[in-house]
């Protein structure tokens, strides 16, 4: 399985005003058309605003599918522009359905590991001006998705992802979002997850918390 990179994003911090307060947010991002540098927190001069949420050795890349963008285009009836889920990476070829947590790909001379979806947040409502954006979102499981970045180098524009290493008997990305936010989710579903040990730990500790607390009542 390959995918290729459509687009590379970097973004830097920008304030704006949301309910008369000001927000301070990197998800508006520039496109690149250079090669450019990755090293273990993700492209070289990108930056995260909210580090508690995203950035980090986990969530050092975000990958976004680009077969994705009709469908939000048409339910928001405008064109949503590039980068517009704030991803580094917009991709094809590579929607959640196909991807898996700790399949490894080399892009470029970069090696990536997937790590975890995803999570949206009110920002992704800011961008787009549509409040249930992130809920929308989720009742998809179309939120893209994180990798860690495994070798440093270089990549661009064009460079294909080849899938170098997986573990079949891990969960697809929408597999993972159903377990955290549809209704049908279960307590096997949970306690499958926790013990993927290449999903991250914020993923897995969230996972057990829900698994205890089921247990418990």
């Amino acid at each position: 399985m390959a995918g290729k990179i459509e687009g590379i994003y970097l973004g830097k911090p920008k304030e704006i005003m949301m309910n008369g307060k000001q927000v301070r947010t990197s998800i508006f991002k520039e496109p690149l058309f250079s090669t450019v540098q990755v090293n273990e927190l993700g492209v070289i001069g990108d930056t995260q605003s909210d580090q508690v949420h995203h950035g980090g050795i986990d969530m050092a890349l975000c990958l976004y599918a680009q077969e994705h963008y009709p469908y939000w285009e048409e339910k928001l009836g405008r064109n949503i522009g590039e980068s517009a889920f704030g991803e580094n990476l917009t991709v094809s070829s590579l929607t959640e359905e196909d991807v898996r947590i700790g399949d490894v790909y080399k892009v470029g001379d970069v090696r990536i590991e997937i790590s975890q979806p995803r999570s949206p947040c009110y920002k992704i409502g800011l961008k787009h001006k549509e409040p249930k954006m992130a809920l929308w979102v989720n009742e998809k499981g179309w939120s893209g998705y994180y990798a860690r970045v495994l070798e440093a180098g270089n990549m661009t524009v064009g460079d294909k992802l080849e899938l170098v290493e997986r573990m079949d008997g891990n969960p697809t990305i929408l597999e993972v979002n159903k377990a955290r936010y549809w209704k049908e989710a279960t307590e096997s579903d949970w306690a499958k997850l926790v013990k993927v040990r290449q999903l991250s730990q914020e993923w897995r500790e969230h996972f057990q918390k829900r698994l205890d607390k089921a247990r418990q009542s």
